[in-house]
């Protein structure tokens, strides 16, 4: 009888609350940088992954480009031909940027012990979707102004209004130190050709990603919700939560100009960080705008940790050159305009 009644005073006692495992701390900084391309060439289908040997071919192919691209300039080497020599580069390829400063890793990243061919994952050929007719129309529109420096002023020949030089709110967002060039900063955040460095600052209620690049910071706020929509940014409104062990950022609000290409403030990416050891992030993101692409699309790749330090990116082309810029398509459309008159 004793024993029956403590077992029915024991079946009324409140019962433990379950034991939630605390997320992981995300805290660290990380070099993204890969040979893996975001899109796969179109010639391996949807073959998913290299072969050890082919990864390890691509590998040395980078090592020897750059290497070439490296070597010591001749001194006596005339100068660049009067508006550049017409080909793809920097200006027209009057001068820019050598291999010395191309920092894209070493090769290509593993997840599930496989070298990918690609960061998309979805749709299955690891290429983005078609684009809307609506979007189609507007990249056509911008391609018309996309063309080798040749050291004349063709929107005026061609009449083309507005030009491309008519006011500096025309110009790319990373030519004015806006954001990083290549969605660096995101969201997504992909990788680029140099300064690929990530810093993540975790604490109870937010996660910031400080980007190299342009310094560009992102603030995720944590259980919170969206900002009313007539609010907009360069980097969209993040919010966060915790599914178990993995932090999943939701981000709207973009303005009509956001970091990744062809996107358009429709823009909606959900991204997911995963530690899979003490220094290695599986980052997985997925990119919806019914405006621009036929369905939503999805990529994946490691964040690994680094030792190196994160220094600042300051960008000062945007304050520095722009008078440059339009006196000199000021001057070109001149004489072009000369050049019309009977």
């Amino acid at each position: 009888m004793l024993t029956l009644f403590v077992l029915l005073l024991a079946a009324d006692l409140p019962k433990p609350a379950p034991q939630k495992t605390a997320p992981p701390d995300l805290s660290g900084m990380y070099d993204i940088a890969t040979l893996t391309p975001l899109t796969r060439p179109a010639a391996m289908g949807n073959r998913m992954s290299l072969t050890d040997a082919e990864a390890k071919a691509l590998a040395k192919m980078t090592e020897a480009v750059l290497a070439k691209g490296n070597a010591a300039s001749d001194p006596n080497r005339p100068p660049p031909p009067s508006g550049g020599d017409g080909s793809e580069g920097p200006a027209g390829n009057v001068g820019g940027y050598n291999t010395l400063w191309i920092d894209t890793g070493t090769g290509a990243f593993k997840i599930d012990g496989q070298f990918r061919t690609s960061i998309v994952i979805d749709p299955a050929n690891g290429r983005l979707p078609a684009m809307t007719p609506e979007a189609r129309a507007k990249a056509a529109a911008r391609a018309k102004y996309n063309r080798p420096n040749r050291g004349d002023a063709f929107w005026i020949t061609e009449n083309l209004t507005p030009g491309p030089y008519d006011d500096p709110e025309l110009r790319p967002t990373a030519e004015r130190c806006l954001l990083g060039f290549g969605t660096s900063a995101g969201p997504p955040a992909l990788p680029v050709m140099y300064n690929n460095l990530k810093q993540i600052v975790q604490t109870k209620d937010h996660v910031m990603i400080l980007n190299e690049m342009v310094h560009d910071a992102r603030t995720i706020r944590l259980n919170a919700k969206h900002e009313p929509p007539e609010i907009r940014r360069w980097l969209g409104d993040s919010i966060g939560h915790w599914e178990g062990q993995t932090l999943v950022v939701d981000t709207t609000n973009f303005n009509d100009q956001p970091a990744l290409g062809g996107a358009d403030r429709n823009l909606h990416v959900i991204e997911r960080f995963t530690r899979i050891d003490a220094k290695t992030l599986r980052y997985k993101f997925t990119v919806e705008d019914p405006t621009v692409w036929t369905q939503p699309w999805t990529g994946e790749y490691i964040w690994p940790a680094t030792d190196a330090r994160l220094y600042e990116y300051a960008c000062h082309e945007g304050n520095y050159s722009f008078a440059g810029i339009l006196r000199g398509a000021r001057r070109l459309e001149a004489e072009a305009i000369a050049k019309q008159k009977p």
